[in-house]
C-alpha cells in the first residue's frame, strides 16, 4: 500500500518519482522496482518539453504502457473538502493545500 501526494502539480512529480527505471534503484521511491525503457524515455522526454499539448500527449503514452503492465494497481484516490459557510464566494481548493484568498468574498 501506498499512498501519494504530488507537490508541485507536475505529472511528472507522480510518473517519473514513482515508476521510472532511475527511481527503481536501491532507496529510491519505485517500490515495485518496476523498470520499462520505454516509458521511461517517454516521460523524460516530456519533462523536457514546455509546450502542455506535446507533453500531454507523451504522458497520455506512457500511463498507456503503465496501465498495459500494470506494476502497481491504484485502487483508491482521496477527494479533498474544505468546509465552510454557503456566504464565501469565489474559494478554490488549491492542490497544494495552500489557502489562496485573492478573489474570496463573504456575503453579507
Amino acid at each position: 500500500m501506498l499512498g501519494w501526494t504530488g507537490d508541485n502539480g507536475d505529472p511528472d512529480n507522480f510518473l517519473g518519482v514513482l515508476l521510472s527505471c532511475g527511481s527503481a534503484r536501491d532507496g529510491g521511491q519505485n517500490i515495485a522496482k518496476w523498470c520499462n525503457e520505454d516509458f521511461t524515455k517517454l516521460i523524460d522526454d516530456a519533462a523536457k518539453i514546455s509546450d502542455v499539448g506535446q507533453r500531454t500527449e507523451l504522458y497520455k503514452q506512457a500511463q498507456a504502457i503503465f496501465h498495459e503492465e500494470a506494476p502497481w494497481v491504484p485502487i483508491a484516490h482521496s477527494v479533498v473538502y474544505m468546509p465552510m459557510s454557503n456566504k464565501v464566494n469565489g474559494y478554490k481548493i488549491h492542490p497544494l493545500g495552500t489557502h489562496i484568498f485573492e478573489g474570496v468574498d463573504i456575503d453579507e
